[in-house]
């Protein structure tokens, strides 16, 4: 009891909501660490898996690359980067775009894959050209495979983007850095709570974004599915 009240003081301090180690100068520097590296990941891995997969070709090739690129420890890339290009935000987002990529390629590539060979035989039929047919039969399809897989990069690079404080980057990973070498447990708790509902509402604003961008008719059969499963369930 005594952490979590000595918890909800060091929120209360208004010294931590104001100046340049105020919480919302690090939250601020940790979105924005956050949201660069997942931009590039999506950019470079995106595209790739929507191509592969409308193709249907090396699809497996793609996914053990990536797969490869998941294996690599962040902390381990973060340091080699540091080694190379020193101090600053470079070396973080370099390691935080190397974990993101992975998910978003594998999850693209499935998603475009899985496709109904059907429902692409119709829209030649109905006239559609090449990107015609990517863009407004299959990627609208595909939307909630798409998103699972930059949900889940983005969740993982709100999590790691903490290490930047290690190589004296921003974000809410200076808390927990700081508070560690200060023997300051109360600030390092406070750091781990921030990055923590930060990665809740990272995940919760994608998801309401990928409702949104799911076309209603998906929507809809989702939700009939769920209702005769719990049906089934309770019968």
């Amino acid at each position: 009891m005594a952490a979590i009240e000595s918890l909800f003081k060091w929120f209360a301090a208004p010294s931590h909501w104001s100046g340049p180690d105020g919480i919302p100068t690090r939250l601020l520097e940790h979105i924005q660490i956050s949201a660069e590296a997942v931009a590039i990941g999506a950019v470079i891995a995106l595209p790739i898996g929507i191509v592969l997969g409308h193709y249907g070709r090396l699809g497996n090739l793609a996914i053990n690359v990536s797969n490869v690129g998941r294996a690599l420890p962040s902390f381990g890339i973060l340091v080699i980067a540091f080694q190379i290009f020193g101090l600053g935000d470079l070396p973080i987002i370099l390691s935080l775009t190397a974990l993101a990529i992975p998910p978003m390629v594998t999850n693209s590539y499935v998603g475009l894959s899985e496709v109904d060979p059907d429902i692409k035989d119709a829209a030649r039929g109905m006239g559609y050209r090449e990107l015609a047919q990517l863009l407004r039969v299959e990627l609208p399809l595909a939307v909630p495979l798409v998103m699972a897989g930059i949900r889940t990069s983005a969740v993982q690079v709100v999590a790691t983007a903490t290490l930047a404080a290690l190589i004296a980057g921003g974000g809410f990973g200076r808390y927990i850095i700081d508070g560690l070498a200060q023997y300051d447990y109360t600030k390092l708790f406070a750091g781990a709570v921030l990055v923590a509902f930060l990665a809740l509402a990272t995940e919760l604003s994608l998801a309401g974004l990928e409702r949104l961008l799911t076309p209603r008719g998906i929507r809809l059969v989702k939700v009939n599915a769920t209702r005769r499963a719990t049906t089934f369930k309770t019968a």
